[in-house]
């Protein structure tokens, strides 16, 4: 198969993973290309929508049989931004990936896929990115490899709000709350591009956590 997939963000860290899933997708015949800018896509078969922030017209569609979204929610709840910080933020530990067609309105198109991860509690970041990259590609190995047999199901029930766009004000900490208080905030919060801060005594801090393995 020819395969495309867009992410428009060339520093994010899933760009190393697919690197190495096209690897290993490449050695089963498939001739796939990543993309960093709509413009970029030649067409092919399907095309995979990765952390992609792009609005992709219908012209660029009918380059490819299916154009496909990765989207960290239950769909159809959970639509919107960053779904699975939302979600851990309220307590959630038990995260699902869909792969569904891209449509408009955004999130709303028939599903292809389903899989789902676990978390313990104590993930940061970039152990909650290994786990889910990990469901996002395993998605799109089973869908190329089942390409022909997928019956895509349309999505019922209530949606719910969408989730909005987290920025870096998202990231900001109450000095008068306690670090148990706000840990699921902690984990969450990208501490390259949006560190958790808090605002005290007329000063901004920045407040960056990484995990100590205890070896006892």
């Amino acid at each position: 198969m020819k395969v495309s997939i867009l992410c428009t963000d060339s520093n994010h860290p899933v760009v190393n993973e697919i690197n190495a899933w096209i690897e290993q997708v490449s050695v089963k015949g498939h001739i796939v290309t990543l993309v960093f800018d709509k413009k970029d896509l030649q067409g092919g078969d399907v095309l995979f929508l990765v952390s992609c922030s792009q609005i992709i017209q219908e012209k660029d569609q009918k380059k490819y049989k299916a154009t496909l979204v990765l989207h960290a929610s239950d769909l159809p709840k959970g639509r919107g931004w960053s779904p699975h910080i939302w979600a851990i933020l309220n307590g959630a530990n038990q995260i699902t990936v869909s792969l569904l067609e891209a449509s408009d309105p955004v999130d709303s198109g028939a599903v292809w896929l389903k899989t789902s991860f676990s978390l313990e509690g104590h993930e940061l970041l970039p152990e909650i990115n290994e786990k889910l990259f990990a469901a996002e590609l395993s998605l799109m190995s089973q869908a190329i490899d089942q390409f022909k047999q997928i019956d895509p199901t349309q999505q019922h029930g209530d949606s719910g709000e969408y989730m909005p766009k987290r920025s870096s004000e998202d990231s900001q900490l109450d000095p008068n709350k306690s670090i148990a208080e706000q840990f699921e905030l902690l984990r969450v919060v990208d501490s390259q591009r949006f560190p958790a801060f808090f605002d005290y005594r007329g000063k901004r801090y920045l407040i960056k956590m990484e995990k100590v393995e205890n070896d006892q």
